[in-house]
């Protein structure tokens, strides 16, 4: 089989948009949060379009906002943030893709 031929994700990816916040420290140190959005999702991790640049290598937490909708203690109020490590960063136009794999998978 060739290397076209071959699929190399370790998980099945769903092309969904999610709202989330993107935290990380920057090389001076300074910590920034920005809004923005998954266009893909795994078990294992996430292609995040966010308006500034992160290195590769660092560890960002991801957080999807959600409102309390009930105060009924059977309902999660939230989805706790996710760490995860940049391991590829591309600009496009005047967003960058992050290729983020999570420290610990989901599912």
């Amino acid at each position: 089989m060739n290397d076209v031929a071959t699929d190399r994700r370790r998980a099945k990816r769903i092309y969904l948009q999610i709202p989330l916040f993107v935290r990380v420290r920057d090389a001076h140190g300074d910590q920034f949060m920005e809004l923005a959005k998954t266009l893909d999702v795994s078990a294992l991790g996430a292609l995040v379009a966010c308006p500034r640049p992160v290195a590769i290598g660092d560890i960002v937490t991801l957080t999807i906002p959600a409102p309390s909708i009930t105060s009924n203690a059977l309902i999660p109020a939230g989805m706790p943030p996710l760490q995860a490590k940049v391991v590829r960063q591309k600009e496009v136009g005047d967003v960058h893709l992050i290729g983020a794999e999570f420290l610990k998978p989901i599912g």
